[in-house]
């Protein structure tokens, strides 16, 4: 048996992990209205898609009722209003 105040023979590896961390990137004015810009730009190409498929979905159901006449009567027929 070792005595308890003795060193064992094999004393094993250290390793020793040093974190570096990576230096803060400011924020710029440029960063900020490119940032900006790309947000208006991504709001004007969704405003642009949603337009042109609510457009077309009007047009396609304006054809579809005169293709079919069912056209509703006119406000001013239902009403019986006549110009004088």
């Amino acid at each position: 048996m070792q005595p308890p105040d003795s060193i064992p023979d094999s004393i094993p590896d250290s390793i020793l992990v040093r974190v570096v961390e990576e230096p803060v990137k400011s924020t710029t004015i440029v960063d900020v209205l490119l940032g900006s810009l790309g947000l208006v730009g991504a709001l004007l190409l969704a405003a642009l898609v949603l337009g042109a498929i609510l457009g077309g979905a009007l047009i396609g159901i304006k054809l579809f009722r005169a293709r079919y006449n069912l056209e509703s009567a006119p406000d001013s027929e239902s009403l019986r209003i006549t110009p004088q």
